[in-house]
């Protein structure tokens, strides 16, 4: 429907119950095979250990930093990302093993306009191919909204395609590509956008609850049917 003022000009759809949405509590998140807990120097043991089941440090060609070599640029990393006031950090907690396996943060938190992005996205390979990252992103997701956020954002390396596919399989739609955005690692970055906004959250939200829940998936994360079987079209 198009919104026109009393100039006949476009304009977007009236807000008048608009409030500037909350800032993330940093609380403990849970999920029936992970929980976000947030993020302490005291996960740095487990997840050095989680992150060094790497055979090498492929996993990190598109992040900020460069792989932890020891217990102490692994705590250097966490303090990093503490100390940056506009993150609210976790660590992927597996409920199976209660062992930190990752980390994740809410970035770019923009309260008054209801917006709010997920990123630092940091799997371990003891969350690869199974249930525990996107389980985690959808708790991150459900918070958001439940904070009032407006907007859910995903950005990403143009050529990191495993990110922008992982984003776009739990609902993110791609918006558009920026480019030479940035530097990092002393190589052009071209960045990728995609998001999620509040009327596309309960379809999505509905679709992931039906894919997670007992009648679908045991206890040891095996699915009966794939995730997009559930998602709407």
């Amino acid at each position: 429907m198009t919104h026109v003022n009393q100039y006949g000009q476009p304009v977007g759809v009236a807000l008048p119950d608009w409030l500037p949405a909350t800032f993330p509590p940093s609380i403990i998140l849970a999920g029936r095979f992970c929980q976000l807990a947030p993020l302490i120097f005291e996960h740095s043991a487990a997840l050095f250990a989680a992150f060094s089941q790497a055979q090498d440090d492929r996993d990190w060609t598109w992040l900020g930093a460069s792989q932890p070599q020891s217990l102490i640029e692994m705590s250097n990393w966490i303090a990093a990302k503490l100390d940056d006031s506009g993150l609210v950090c976790y660590a992927v907690i597996d409920k199976a093993s209660q062992q930190a396996v990752g980390a994740v943060c809410f970035a770019n938190i923009d309260q008054q306009h209801g917006a709010i992005e997920i990123g630092h996205v940091t799997w371990s390979p003891l969350m690869q191919r199974n249930v525990l990252g996107s389980e985690a992103l959808y708790l991150l997701i459900q918070q958001a909204f439940k904070q009032d956020y407006r907007r859910v954002a995903w950005r990403c390396d143009s050529l990191n395609h495993a990110s922008r596919r992982a984003a776009e399989r739990l609902g993110f739609t791609f918006e558009g590509r920026f480019r030479q955005a940035m530097t990092r690692k002393q190589r052009n970055r071209d960045t990728d956008w995609l998001s999620i906004i509040d009327q596309e959250w309960p379809q999505i939200q509905r679709a992931l609850k039906h894919w997670l829940s007992a009648a679908n998936m045991d206890d040891n994360g095996r699915e009966q049917q794939k995730l997009r079987c559930f998602m709407p079209d």
